[in-house]
């Protein structure tokens, strides 16, 4: 069985949320059904067999790990967090061991991504290890988590400002993307308002928090 580490990129300013919320609180500590945000992609990384799994902070990074208290991961922090995206991914890669073969990359607002859903993109590239990433998709769109091979780093290496790894699977050849095909909304579910976390919340109350696979 291949080796898949997990990033779980939580170091942005949440600038979007903020301005719209009129205070300076990260979304991704922000509560929803008894938990933080974070929480949710965190906690659905640790019960998939993904290992290590390594939270990138930075904006927020207090609130963030304190959000995460507990739980068996660890965190590396992205000084130049503002220079975007990129540098996070970047971050993240850099602290992985040598022995892994890819690595799972999750949104620390996705909060409805779950284990199952981890469990069928890893389980997708043991069978193709040869791919370049795996990704799920949802009525032809693609969502998240997504799983990149070791033979992406270098190229990530070379990635600025906020561009984040969709340009180079966009350069993928034939063959070289494993789309899984998924129901429910958890792979393209993400909160970057106020608004988005009520309709979230809502949605989580009326299933008592049983997420969609």
């Amino acid at each position: 069985m291949v080796e898949i580490a997990a990033i779980l990129l939580a170091a942005g300013a949440s600038s979007r949320f903020k301005a719209a919320a009129g205070g300076d609180a990260s979304k991704l500590v922000a509560p929803l059904a008894g938990k933080p945000l974070v929480r949710y992609a965190a906690e659905a990384a640790l019960a998939s067999p993904a290992r290590p799994i390594l939270v990138i902070t930075g904006c927020d990074r207090g609130a963030v790990e304190a959000a995460l208290d507990g739980l068996d991961l660890s965190f590396a922090h992205n000084a130049g967090y503002a220079q975007g995206l990129a540098s996070s991914l970047q971050t993240g890669i850099a602290a992985l061991p040598a022995r892994v073969a890819g690595v799972l990359v999750l949104l620390g607002d996705m909060p409805a991504v779950t284990p199952a859903l981890i469990d069928r993109l890893i389980a997708a590239f043991g069978e193709r290890p040869d791919a370049l990433a795996a990704a799920p998709t949802l009525d032809g769109r693609r969502g998240n988590p997504v799983l990149l091979s070791r033979v992406l780093f270098p190229a990530i290496a070379g990635l600025t400002g906020d561009e984040g790894a969709r340009k180079l699977l966009d350069r993928a050849g034939p063959g070289q993307m494993i789309e899984v095909d998924v129901s429910g909304v958890g792979s393209v579910l993400d909160v970057d308002t106020p608004q988005a976390l009520a309709e979230v919340r809502q949605a989580f109350e009326k299933q008592g928090d049983k997420r969609s696979r």
